[in-house]
């Protein structure tokens, strides 16, 4: 189908279409880069993650998990409890401005920020959907190319969030109001309550 840079760009493209939209891993990501708090980690989690989720999904784990549509349910309502369970948190922080706190640098558990990272991602069947099965299926149209296609969509995952990691810190002078905070955090806690009642419903 071609030489390997248009199927490459092809994956960046589809990747780069999926990945920018406002869920719970990119709430999350924001969030950390805006505190400044733990930025390089939770960027490389995020990466690396999706190392192992396209190279599953390429690698043609998406025709395996669809004979069983018991574990897309499972997926569906650990990720939907976990999910709403991180709205409710960014809800009592709204509704907390004393722990609204702006900074040069945040404190707090980087294994705290690790693992709600780790929670936000392979918890999320969104994730899954997205990497293993959407990016999966149309790599799969490219045949031997099929691995480039993934090359690029993990490109694209790259400089997602790279730029919403570090690139966060360039709003940090509006978020020096606890105001902004309180909305920033009754935001994502909307959108969290709302996508894990979601995904509870499918399920």
């Amino acid at each position: 189908m071609g030489s390997a840079l248009p199927a490459a760009a092809a994956g960046f493209g589809t990747c780069l279409s999926l990945i920018v939209s406002i869920g719970a891993q990119n709430a999350f990501v924001l969030r950390q880069g805006l505190r400044r708090h733990a930025v390089p980690l939770v960027v490389a989690i995020c990466i690396a993650s999706d190392v192992a989720l396209i190279a599953i999904g390429v690698g043609g784990f998406a025709g395996i998990v669809s004979t069983r549509p018991w574990l897309m349910t499972a997926a569906a309502i650990c990720g939907g409890l976990f999910v709403i369970g991180y709205g409710l948190l960014a809800a009592r922080r709204a509704f907390r401005p004393g722990a609204l706190e702006v900074g040069a640098q945040a404190t707090g558990s980087r294994r705290r920020a690790a693992l709600t990272c780790l929670g936000v991602t392979w918890l999320n069947p969104q994730a899954h959907l997205e990497a293993v099965f959407i990016i999966g299926s149309v790599a799969a149209g490219y045949g031997a190319l099929r691995w480039e296609f993934g090359a690029g969509a993990l490109a694209a995952s790259c400089v997602w969030f790279i730029s919403l990691g570090f690139g966060a810190r360039l709003l940090a002078g509006l978020f020096t109001r606890p105001a902004a905070w309180r909305v920033l955090d009754g935001a994502i806690a909307t959108i969290m309550v709302t996508l894990g009642t979601s995904l509870l419903l499918t399920a």
